[in-house]
């Protein structure tokens, strides 16, 4: 029977890199259904390399500990997607800490053999990388680690929250997992203080500590979805709520998924957001291309009154005319 080498040195791998990983997981990360991932494990047991394995709905594998294998080589295409995923995230600000992927890069340049190294120095200095949204601010690095620590063992954490508003509060927090997005760190999961799931902002937790609780995360939550709903709902300066004269589709297909909440009416879709400036969205209705109604807030109309004016003394505007020789 013929099974896909590559898959199952994948497995290996993953198994090398995480002390437990679950059935799900690799079969989400391999593309392929459980079945066929306790295959590939059989495969591995076969070998010789002790995979350890646990019954049952949440079955998790692991490598017998002590268990050691050499040192890994990279194939020519895997440095080259370890060095351009570095380099995107240092551009994104993902890296949290620039230093961390300098060095990163530094390493695998020194363990490299001399053609490939070329390689990856070819790419890093003639790739150009424009990043429309990049980390507008960025959380501290030990708050990422400890959340990421909670999230992959299903423990509880207690933090130190402040709001949008200054407010500190204080709350155990269950989460599930991180999502960057739109410049911004989020973790999501279930709220304790206020008995709901919610989506906090990374760079606003002031302190973390894990808690000895665990939780069971639902099945097959989508946290990228959760912050896509969530964002438009979450509390700002500015209440916004304006008609587009489209319909639905072309509404979903200009306007960004986690901008604003659409709902199908009589005159078209309603579209509504909580912004913290006006000029923004502002500039977000002109950009639409599309005709709309404001219906709130009434200063949202002298806005775009404002900016109109500006951009029509612009187009007005002349080269002086210059003496005659």
């Amino acid at each position: 029977m013929y099974f896909p080498t590559t898959r199952v040195l994948t497995v290996l791998e993953l198994l090398q890199s995480r002390q437990t990983i679950s059935g799900r997981e690799l079969s989400d990360r391999l593309e392929v259904d459980q079945r066929t991932v306790r295959r590939y494990i059989t495969m591995l047991q076969d070998m010789g390399i002790p995979v350890e394995g646990t019954r049952g709905r949440y079955g998790t594998y692991r490598l017998r500990a002590g268990f050691k294998l050499p040192p890994l080589m990279l194939r020519d295409d895997e440095a080259m997607a370890v060095t351009l995923g570095l380099l995107i995230a240092r551009k994104m600000g993902l890296s949290l800490a620039t230093p961390a992927a300098e060095s990163a890069l530094a390493k695998i340049g020194r363990v490299l053999p001399a053609a490939l190294r070329e390689q990856t120095q070819a790419l890093q200095s003639t790739l150009s990388i424009d990043i429309t949204l990049p980390a507008v601010v960025l959380p501290r690095a030990e708050i990422v680690v400890a959340l990421s620590n909670a999230s992959a063992r299903n423990r509880r954490v207690w933090l130190r929250y402040s709001a949008y508003s200054n407010t500190e509060t204080e709350r155990e927090f269950d989460p599930y997992g991180l999502v960057y997005r739109t410049g911004y760190w989020y973790v999501v999961g279930y709220c304790h203080l206020r008995a709901e799931m919610r989506t906090l902002r990374l760079d606003r937790i002031v302190a973390l500590e894990e808690r000895e609780p665990s939780f069971v995360p639902p099945d097959d939550f989508d946290c990228l979805d959760f912050v896509l709903r969530a964002l438009p709902s979450t509390p700002g300066t500015w209440f916004v709520e304006v008609l587009l004269e489209v319909d639905l589709d072309e509404a979903q297909r200009i306007l960004p998924p986690a901008l604003a909440l659409l709902e199908v009416v009589e005159a078209g879709v309603m579209m509504r957001c909580y912004v913290d400036r006006l000029e923004w969205i502002a500039h977000i209705l002109i950009k639409l291309g599309c005709p709309f109604i404001i219906c709130q807030p009434v200063e949202l109309r002298s806005e775009l009154q404002r900016i109109a004016q500006t951009i029509l003394t612009q187009a007005e505007r002349s080269l002086p005319t210059l003496p005659t020789p």
